[in-house]
Order: C-alpha cells, then structure tokens, then sequence
C-alpha cells in the first residue's frame, strides 16, 4: 500500500489521540474525530483542556480537522483507534470504549481500508474482540476485504520531555504487507524510528509488560516502605544510599494510579487467568500498590495518636489530586482512595489541587475542590500527596505554615529533606 492517498482518521481525542492526530495532520488530511461535543467545540476553538497541546498549536497544523459526525469518516481510508481501556469495578477489563469504537469504524470501512489499534489491551484482544466487530458491522472479511494493525501507544501524559516524535514506535499488521504500510506510516511522524514486531499479539505483550514491570518494580519498593516503617527506618534515605550502586534501579514509594501502570497489571492477570495459570507476583504487585492509600492514612493516624490529636473530626488538608505531577489527568488516581480511607476514621479531609478540573472531579469524583492554597490555615494534618512544582517551589515551610501547633505535616512525595516533614513514606 502507498501512503501517498493515505486520509487518517484518529478515533478519541484524548491525552494519546489528540497529539497522534496532530502528528499525522502535519503530513497527511487528518480527522481528529470524538463522540464527545464539547471536546470537539473546545478543539475547534484551538483549546486543549488535557494541555498536551499548547496555545497556538492546533491552528497550525495544516491537514488536520476535528468532527464529531460520523459520516465524515467516510472521508478516510486509515483508521487509528486511540480510545481509554479501563477496567470496571471488579478489576476486570472493561472494553466497551473499544467495542464501541470498533462499531463507529466498522460502520464506515471500505474495500482496501486499515484500522490500527493503539489502545493498551491484553495479548490477543485485537484478534479476539476486536476484529469480529468490525466483520460484524461492516458485512467485510477481515484480511480480505480490509486490514489490521496494532501500534501501542506510549506517551506519558503532562510529559513534555518525551514526547510522540521521540519516543520508538512498535508496529505491526496483519499481514507482511500491512505491517510494512502500518511501519513505515509511524516512521513517516516518528523521528525516534519503529520496531517491527513479528505479530500483532506479539506487539500488544511488548505494551502490556512494560507497565506490568514497572508495576512490579513499584510494588516492591512500596513493601520495602511498609517493613521500613515497622522498623523506625526512613526509606528515602534507605533508597538514597542504595543508588550508590552503579545497578540499583532508583524508584520512591507512593501511590500508583493513572490509566497505565495501575490497570494494565489487571488485563495481563485476566488473560492469564483465562488460559490457567494465576500469575502471584503481579496480581500480588497490584494487592500491594492497591493498599498503599489505606498504609499511608494508617500511618498519618499512628503519628497524630502518637501526638494526642483527634482523629475523630480531624481538618486534613490533601494537597494535590491528580494521578500525576504537573498534569490534569485525574483517571484512576489513587488520592481519591486517600480520601475515602481518611473518612472511614471519621476524618474531614478538605483537597486542593493547582492542575485539576473541579467541574470534572465534581461530575466524575462527587469531589468539592480548590484550585489554591489557603494563605492560612490551622490543620491537624497536612498531606503532599501530588508534588506539582507550583505547590512546592515555596518550600517545606509554605504548607507547614498550615498545619496547627503539634499538628502532622506528611510529606509523602518525599520532596523536601526528612527534617522538614513530620512523616514520609
């Protein structure tokens, strides 16, 4: 195939699509195409709520065009999907997005036409969920009529340093053919270059690991934290005199959330599951970052029982909401089960957070939120949860300066040395 009449279109215009299709809409006609309307209006605008794209950018990309109509579709021969894969309240996989965007493509395919899936799914998903929708709603045979490729994506959300140009794509396709078209399309947007994987199913391990081990890695860092506590050991400085060695692997303690690292552990357990074979050290991972909100409230109440503060009624001050520093991604963050574990010891956990949406994490969260730190303020606790660097550039001392008279300052990031804290994971 020829990527001289490619037309693109990138179906969900989130933290991964919206950048993919800005990519593609500087060498070829791109639709940046959503179901959501308002995200839509706002792009059309020039404004990116998620801030992956700055000021000024979205009106300077020439092929590139947004739609929330389906039938302008149509108008495309290569579709990319880019849509969320969460899990549901059990912690199984929740492909809905995906099935449904596989209905909105199928409804439009022609003859000829590829669909690439970037979504992160478990190794065989594409092939076993994925393109029999497509077959279904479209009426065509797969590999026949129309094609499939699978390009997981990789961009960090807020991160402005490792961007979609430099970071190595892995491709693949469904046939030998496909997979050289879906390859040397990334290559054409890609600076950092392509890996070629052998499969599709090959390519969809490759992403599921990467956040798996990272997952893993976390975890245990995250026990050692918890042994740490037991024994009046401070594990930043553990960690700090650990990395003097040239192949110790430096990771701190905290909460894992986002759309990534803590979900994409739950999709590998369930195709592992689902073929037999329980796999104890990453569902054992996931048990443990799971736990660290409710460790870290038990901790705080340990150290304000140790100080004879209430507990029942406390003021606690949650700095920080997002799953991630300098970035207003709230999917999957683990704050929200800081909060929950402070209530159930009867706790008035008050957030503040520079980076969020409180219209969405009142809509999403049932959260009330602000956007400022209080100029004062007589806590019984104050907790770091999110270390953006407007909340810390003022020191230690300016979120200390909250915190009443023998009162808890919990540095759970551990940004500031442990003598300007009361408490660090």
């Amino acid at each position: 195939m020829s990527l001289v009449d490619t037309k693109v279109a990138v179906v969900g215009l989130g933290y991964v699509g919206l950048p993919l299709a800005a990519a593609f809409g500087q060498r070829y006609p791109t639709i940046g195409f959503d179901t959501n309307g308002r995200r839509i209006a706002e792009l059309l605008k020039g404004t990116d709520r998620t801030g992956e794209l700055g000021a000024g950018e979205l009106e300077s990309i020439p092929h590139l065009t947004f739609s929330s109509d389906i039938a302008d579709l149509k108008l495309c021969n290569t579709y990319v999907v880019a849509v969320p894969t969460p899990i549901d309240g059990a912690r199984r996989p929740n492909l809905d997005p995906l099935i449904r965007a596989s209905e909105t493509v199928g409804s439009v395919l022609s003859i000829g036409d590829v669909v690439v899936y970037e979504s992160t799914v478990y190794p065989g998903a594409t092939e076993e969920e994925c393109i029999p929708v497509l077959e279904r709603v479209s009426g065509y045979r797969f590999n026949e009529d129309f094609f499939v490729g699978y390009s997981p994506e990789r961009v960090s959300p807020g991160d402005k340093e490792r961007t979609l140009k430099k970071i190595v794509k892995v491709t693949s396709g469904s046939t030998p053919e496909i997979a050289d078209f879906v390859d040397r399309l990334y290559s054409s947007i890609v600076d950092a270059g392509t890996f070629r994987a052998s499969s599709i199913r090959v390519a969809e391990a490759a992403k599921i690991i990467e956040n798996t081990q990272r997952d893993v890695s976390i975890a245990l860092i995250n026990e050692l934290s918890i042994i740490f506590s037991h024994l009046g050991i401070d594990t930043n400085e553990v960690l700090d005199a650990a990395a003097t060695k040239w192949n110790f692997v430096r990771m701190r303690p905290g909460l894992v959330g986002g759309h990534c690292i803590g979900v994409d552990p739950y999709y590998l357990l369930h195709k592992s599951m689902s073929v037999g074979y329980i796999p104890d050290i990453i569902r054992t991972a996931r048990e443990i970052n799971d736990g660290m909100a409710r460790n870290a409230v038990a901790r705080l109440v340990k150290a304000m029982i140790v100080r004879d503060l209430p507990i029942k009624g406390a003021r606690v001050l949650v700095v920080g909401f997002t799953f991630k520093e300098d970035c207003p991604d709230t999917r999957n963050t683990k704050v929200v089960d800081l909060i929950s574990n402070l209530r159930e010891f009867g706790m008035e956990p008050e957030l503040v957070d520079t980076w969020a949406d409180p219209e969405e994490i009142l809509e999403e969260y049932g959260l009330t939120i602000s956007t400022e730190l209080p100029s004062s303020g007589k806590y019984d606790a104050v907790i770091l949860a999110v270390a953006h660097r407007d909340l810390v550039r003022g020191g230690a001392n300016s979120l200390r300066k909250l915190v009443r008279d023998g009162g808890v300052f919990f540095d759970m990031k551990a940004v500031f040395e442990s003598n300007e804290s009361d408490l660090r994971l």
